[in-house]
């Protein structure tokens, strides 16, 4: 009977230490540390071609010009992804967008959200539950004046012992009247990931 007893608490022991073991512990970090869990497209890069492209749109004396006396209304195309890899373009285009409204010298029309727009005017003229005084009239929406558009493309090497990855975002700034591009620029990451020799 002892030894059943024994053999009970010790499977219990286990158990218990074994739970112990795998136990998941979650904190907080910096988002703005850089991530190097490995080569493919992470946050730091997000973060990086985000505010080189921001920056150097605001400093270009054309857009200076351009913002000096008004707030030209803008709209952003999502990125064009054109890597091998799954890359959510659309927190690209937030984050520049985002930094440029900040800015104070650009508007936006949010071309993601015209149906839901559509769907509330609708609504307001035809659901007979909203003050006809007060319903939003059709047509008096503003205009785009310029459109921003980009891509992000990758060219990937690799071999047994190292893997090498060239990331280049391009971004451009459309005048929709005539046509012409009136700003460009782009920016490179280039993130290498070498096999640690054991040395034996």
């Amino acid at each position: 009977m002892k030894k059943i007893i024994v053999s009970a608490v010790a499977g219990v022991a286990v158990l218990a230490l074994s739970g112990c073991a795998n136990k998941a512990v979650v904190s907080y970090g910096d988002a703005t540390a850089v991530e190097t869990t490995d080569i493919n497209f992470g946050s730091t890069d997000l973060q990086k071609v985000a505010t080189q492209m921001t920056d150097s749109l605001l400093l270009s004396p054309v857009v200076g010009t351009l913002t000096a006396n008004s707030r030209p209304v803008v709209f952003v195309e999502r990125i064009k992804n054109k890597t091998s890899e799954h890359i959510d373009t659309e927190s690209i285009t937030d984050s520049v967008s985002t930094k440029l409204l900040r800015s104070g010298k650009f508007r936006f029309v949010d071309m993601g959200r015209v149906e839901a727009a559509r769907e509330q005017l609708n609504f307001q003229h035809n659901g007979g539950m909203v003050n006809p005084n007060k319903a939003i009239a059709f047509g008096k929406q503003v205009g785009a004046q310029y459109m921003l558009y980009g891509n992000l493309s990758s060219i990937v090497k690799s071999n047994k012992d190292k893997a090498d990855v060239y990331y280049k975002f391009t971004l451009r700034l459309m005048d929709l009247q005539s046509g012409l591009v009136e700003w460009a620029d782009e920016t490179e990451i280039r993130k290498t990931r070498e096999t640690a020799s054991l040395g034996w």
